[in-house]
């Protein structure tokens, strides 16, 4: 039986698992998650939710995508204030740190999302997004249609592919924007940009190799969620807010770009988890130090291109070339 891990006052966060027999036990409608459409992390967790169908199992809030300050993100003060933000349907709490502190009021860590809240016994389970993306897809299994539990975002015949991939995708792609993004120096942008394109190569030739439709051949796994929640905001955000400009997806990496395609459009939970107006204020009016005059770019137009390619084999893979890309790339 798996135990919620977490001593008060720390902030080392929440640990738990949905399981049956568990601390947090299988039951429908006992449990509530809080996002950010804006968050790359709590998108793949709301991405599992529509995935599995667990949205009669767990319901949802979503913070404002804007401004975070002292009590960190808000909710909005009605569900009309900023479209798809949702007020707090349990506590009426004006920031989610309150609810962080209903469970632990000396709790002294970030008010991240996601979290996901137990209902029943008044407590917080989750506030750890990968913990999640491993878990959450097989923990209503049992009370889930057969149909439903064959999706398996870790299915065991490709375990030892995902497990050899997620960390330096996660280590160069999905931190690795933040890394370049968040840099306060010349040198420390650069340490996170370069990998970060070395990463993007190694991906796109991966994805190619592999076939399509997805990052691994024909089966959706985790690293699909992973791999969107970034990939779908680089163009749209990180490329001009981040300085991630040595490419873009749709003009650099075909191969990435119709993959992105595909899921977007043709995958159901994938498009519909994914707000644009939330993902761009976000980036751009809540960091006053990287965008001052909080002003949101229009473009990329469209959001998301369109022309998806079936026959993978049509297209023939890019890459970001620079010496110095290509270099790191050989030590990922």
């Amino acid at each position: 039986m798996a135990k919620e891990i977490h001593k008060a006052g720390t902030d080392d966060g929440w640990h738990g698992v949905i399981e049956v027999g568990g601390d947090f036990p299988v039951e429908k409608d006992r449990y509530h998650l809080y996002i950010g459409l804006f968050c790359p992390f709590a998108h793949r967790v709301n991405l599992v939710r529509l995935i599995k169908h667990l949205t009669d199992f767990i319901t949802l809030d979503v913070v404002k995508p804007y401004p975070k300050d002292g009590g960190g993100w808000r909710f909005p003060s009605s569900n009309d204030e900023y479209s798809k933000a949702t007020v707090d349907s349990l506590f009426g709490s004006e920031f989610l740190s309150e609810v962080y502190f209903k469970d632990d009021p000396q709790y002294k860590g970030r008010y991240s999302v996601p979290l996901l809240w137990d209902k029943k016994a008044g407590r917080i389970v989750n506030n750890e997004s990968a913990e999640m993306l491993r878990w959450l897809p097989t923990a209503f299994n049992s009370v889930l249609p057969e149909e439903i539990v064959k999706i398996d975002l870790y299915p065991e015949s490709l375990r030892s592919q995902i497990d050899e991939m997620t960390p330096w995708i996660n280590s160069n792609i999905n931190s690795g924007v933040y890394r370049a993004g968040f840099a306060r120096t010349q040198e420390t942008y650069e340490a996170g940009v370069i990998p970060l394109f070395g990463a993007l190569n190694k991906l796109e030739a991966l994805m190619a190799k592999n076939g399509g439709p997805f990052v691994l051949g024909k089966i959706m796994t985790e690293l699909d969620l992973r791999v969107y929640a970034t990939i779908v905001r680089f163009d749209a955000v990180y490329v001009q807010h981040f300085k991630t400009n040595l490419g873009t997806i749709r003009h650099d990496y075909p191969i990435l770009n119709n993959w992105l395609k595909g899921v977007h459009y043709n995958v159901p939970g994938f498009k519909e988890t994914t707000d644009f107006r939330h993902i761009k204020e976000n980036y751009t009016k809540s960091h006053g130090d990287i965008n001052p005059l909080a002003i949101t770019p229009l473009g990329p137009y469209p959001d998301v291109e369109g022309g998806y390619e079936e026959d993978w084999s049509k297209l023939k893979p890019g890459e970001v070339n620079m010496p110095i890309v290509l270099e790191a790339q050989s030590k990922i």
